[in-house]
């Protein structure tokens, strides 16, 4: 019985499902983008402005908020977020399952993440399992919107309201995501975005922080640039996590073309979902009742028991028959060793997440025939190695 990717090939005589890889990502930065660019370059106003304050206004717009602030990056989103509404010493509820900067972020606050648990069928925060770890010191809770799909808001507001909690989503992963109807930027007290390149949408680097609380976003606006409420008045300590009107250009010729690519990002999920209904053993990825996916990364789980190799075997046959895959991610936050110092607490969904989830390709960028090798192989696979 087959072990290994090369065994699985030579059992079926050597040929795989694609002689071409088909790709997990692909960056597109088309003509229109690089002439936005090369127009801001050429004007020599290359500092935040006014393609960064268009950008902004288009932005709040597409995703439900009121306002909407420019940055950096996506982490630099995050310090921006947690400053106002947090305080050294917080106790945040913080997800276990999810990239370390929503973590992180926090420390360098002087705050205190407290982990909490995935959903074991969207992996996205458990709120009931978040409500459990409240602390005397607990002010806030940060939620990620993970892979493209929102997470369950509903349960997270009503939480927060019942335990006078501040909100802050992380919805690096989330462009265009809706909540019974409304953007994801609409709720919470702030929604932090990111545009690197391997986002739904990119600046090259860049980030966002979106609020409906007018006097949220002027201390966001104060934080990114030096604590200034006009030039050389500097009302309180910052930081310089300004975007520029190169990169805002970018973003914004990338915004003209972001609706059309989240279609297609979401066809290629259905496509995926009919190819792995059929297939014991691996779980589709799901957005909870009332949310609605965006598919930032296809997140397919191999159920515990069904296969006779663990999840990198798995993937390592896969990339064999022509399908580039990744694990998002290998370990969960809450392992990471520069969290070694808080205690650690036990969280088995994200442990077992970080055994099981595989990424598959879904980008925009494939062709119809790309997604149906990508099916085939993970049925392929699926067959050699189930147990």
């Amino acid at each position: 019985m087959p072990t290994a990717a090369s065994d699985l090939l030579a059992l079926e005589g050597g040929t795989p499902v694609s002689a071409e890889p088909v790709p997990m990502v692909r960056v597109e930065i088309t003509d229109a983008d690089v002439d936005a660019a090369v127009a801001v370059l050429r004007s020599g106003m290359l500092a935040q402005g006014g393609r960064a304050a268009a950008f902004e206004e288009r932005f709040a717009a597409m995703t439900g908020a009121a306002h909407a602030a420019a940055c950096a990056n996506g982490t630099c989103a995050l310090s921006l977020a947690y400053h106002p509404l947090i305080e050294p010493g917080d106790d945040v509820l913080c997800p276990a399952w999810t990239y370390i900067a929503t973590a992180s972020m926090i420390v360098a606050r002087g705050a205190r993440p407290v982990f909490c648990d995935a959903d074991p069928e969207t992996y996205t925060l458990d709120p009931a399992d978040a409500e459990r770890r409240i602390t005397p010191n607990t002010t806030a809770i940060a939620v990620t919107h993970l892979y493209g799909a929102p997470a369950n808001i509903d349960a997270v507001q009503a939480l927060a309201a019942r335990r006078g909690l501040r909100v802050i989503y992380d919805a690096a992963q989330a462009h265009l995501a809706t909540w019974r109807g409304e953007g994801v930027g609409a709720f919470g007290d702030a929604v932090t975005y990111s545009f690197y390149p391997t986002k739904n949408i990119t600046t090259g680097e860049g980030g966002m922080v979106t609020t409906n609380d007018a006097d949220l976003d002027r201390a966001v606006r104060r934080l990114r640039s030096h604590g200034e409420t006009r030039k050389y008045l500097h009302e309180s300590i910052g930081f310089n996590y300004r975007m520029t009107d190169v990169e805002a250009a970018i973003g914004l010729s990338q915004l003209d073309r972001l609706g059309e690519a989240t279609e297609r990002r979401r066809a290629n999920a259905r496509a995926l979902d009919r190819a792995i209904e059929p297939i014991p053993g691996l779980i589709a990825p799901r957005a909870p009742l009332g949310g609605e996916h965006v598919y930032h990364l296809y997140a397919v789980r191999l159920e515990a028991g069904a296969f006779r190799v663990d999840r990198d075997r798995f993937a390592e046959a896969l990339r064999a028959e022509g399908v580039q895959c990744a694990v998002h991610y290998p370990r969960s936050t809450h392992r990471q060793p520069a969290f070694g110092d808080l205690p650690q607490a036990d969280l088995p969904v994200a442990d077992r997440l970080a055994r099981t989830l595989l990424c598959v390709p879904v980008h925009p960028g494939l062709t119809d025939r790309q997604v149906a090798i990508v099916g085939e192989a993970l049925a392929k696979v699926a067959a050699a190695y189930a147990a």
